[in-house]
This record gives structure tokens, C-alpha cells and sequence, in this order.
């Protein structure tokens, strides 16, 4: 009877021993599809050659992959640029993440069913934005870099909530701003012509079959742009082992070459 019970202890220390062993050689990231998961999935042999198993979690939604991560349910996510994780850190003090790598920059851009250039905007137009709050002064400073607005002096393109009658001082073509679509829907209400003219993120863009650098009518510029895509985990695991083989992947030569040849511009290195 002893030599059984010692038998399953020993068992069951294997199977645990085994069961921790495989948790430390995968990696579990919940990405949304393009490029993110793009570029994840040419890290994965990367990974593999150091001993790691690359686990992607596909998804469109915005607002279940830091809670996930903070929960523990994956090590990390990728699918977010600096400020929307600030913001969520803010409203989330007890839940933050951290970032682990800065890895791309994703320009926004404008886009149009039937205008072809900024000069051909009707007085009256109609702008959709997406309903995500941290990209509001980002799409705001586009149309101002595009010449289609004025901003105030104050205008803060980081602020967390932005008023936009207090920050648009000028709007010569008297555009119409609105904000309710969530940004993965936003190229279901371009192919369903809901607006005039649509403020799109490179990554739905290039997922709704659109070219940022050819379609659209005007691009952000990305030189001192602070909406780096980042790959975000919990403080615990920042410093583990394969946080940071994932990291210095992700910030490798091999990716970087990877992101300009894939995208040719649409998505650029950070």
C-alpha cells in the first residue's frame, strides 16, 4: 500500500512538474488580427528557436484584452498603442499593466466612399470617429494637419476627454463630427456609406481591404507620434524570462525588417 501511495506521489510531482514546465515555455498573447497577430506569427519560430510556444488569441474587441491579462487569463496583449493603455490604467489603478515593448506605429488616416481629395470635402461633410475617447484628440490633430480645422492653443492631443466645441476654433467647411461606432465597426459603416468621410486606425483599414497609403485621402504624419503599439503584461511578469525573449524579438531586426517589407509604410517600426 506504501509503495503505491509513494508511486502516485511520485506521479502526480511529474505531472506537476511537467504541467508548471509547459507553462513557462508558453507564451499566451491576445492580438487583433492585422498586423498584430501578422507579426506575432513571424515571431513564432523566432521563439521556438529559444525554446518558447507562441499561443495567439485572435480577437476584434478592444475592451476584453487588458481585463484578460490582468486576470491572468494570457501573459500578454498586443493590440493597443500608449494612450488607451493609459487610460485604462487610469480607470483601472488596481488592474494596471506595463509595457514590455514598443513595437509599431499604426498612422490613421482619412477616408472617403466618394471624395477624392481634400479639396473636393463639400461644406457640410459629415466626419465618423470611432467612439474610443483616447483617439479623439488624435483624429482631431489629423484633421487639423490636413488643414480642415483649427485647434485651440490649449488643444491637449492626449487629454483624456476632449470637448469638441471648446477645442475647434475654426471650421471653415463646417464639417459634422460624430462618434458613436466602435473602431472595429468603423469599415462596416464605411462600406455602408453611414458618412461623408471616415477617420479609420491602418490596422481595421488594412483589415477591411483598404491600402492607408493609397486610399486614403490624407494620412497622420508619424514623426513624434505618440501612439506607439505596445506589447502590454502585468508588473509580475515584466521581467520573466519569456516576457522579455518576446520583447527583444519583437523589437529585432528580423521584425522590423518583417513590418516595412509587409506593410510597405502602412505600418511602420517604432
Amino acid at each position: 500500500m506504501k509503495k503505491i501511495i509513494t508511486l502516485l506521489v511520485v506521479l502526480f510531482a511529474s505531472f506537476t512538474l511537467a504541467a508548471c514546465n509547459n507553462s513557462e515555455k508558453t507564451i499566451k498573447v491576445i492580438a487583433t488580427s492585422i498586423p498584430h497577430a501578422e507579426i506575432l506569427e513571424f515571431a513564432r519560430p523566432l521563439l521556438k528557436e529559444r525554446g518558447y510556444n507562441l499561443e495567439i488569441i485572435i480577437t476584434s474587441d478592444y475592451y476584453f484584452p487588458n481585463p484578460a491579462v490582468a486576470a491572468g487569463d494570457a501573459d500578454a496583449n498586443f493590440f493597443q498603442h500608449v494612450p488607451f493603455l493609459t487610460k485604462y490604467n487610469n480607470e483601472n489603478p488596481d488592474k494596471n499593466l506595463v509595457i514590455a515593448s514598443y513595437v509599431h506605429i499604426e498612422p490613421i488616416g482619412l477616408y472617403a466612399n466618394t471624395i477624392t481629395s481634400l479639396s473636393n470635402i463639400p461644406d457640410g461633410a459629415t466626419i465618423l470617429l470611432s467612439n474610443s475617447t483616447s483617439d479623439h484628440g488624435r483624429a482631431l490633430n489629423l484633421l487639423a494637419q490636413a488643414g480642415l480645422i483649427g485647434l485651440s492653443e490649449n488643444f491637449d492631443i492626449l487629454a483624456a476627454s476632449i470637448n469638441f466645441s471648446e477645442v475647434i476654433v475654426s471650421n471653415p467647411k463646417n464639417l459634422v463630427i460624430r462618434a458613436y461606432v466602435a473602431p472595429d465597426f468603423l469599415i462596416s459603416a464605411y462600406n455602408a456609406k453611414e458618412a461623408d468621410l471616415y477617420i479609420i486606425n491602418s490596422n481595421y483599414a488594412l483589415e477591411g481591404n483598404l491600402n492607408p497609403l493609397e486610399d486614403s485621402i490624407f494620412i497622420e504624419s508619424t514623426g513624434n507620434n505618440p501612439y506607439v503599439n505596445v506589447l502590454a503584461v502585468r508588473p509580475g511578469l515584466l521581467e520573466s524570462e519569456k516576457i522579455q525573449a518576446l520583447a527583444e524579438i519583437l523589437n529585432s531586426q528580423a521584425v522590423k525588417d518583417f513590418i516595412t517589407e509587409t506593410y510597405g509604410g502602412s505600418v511602420i517600426p517604432a
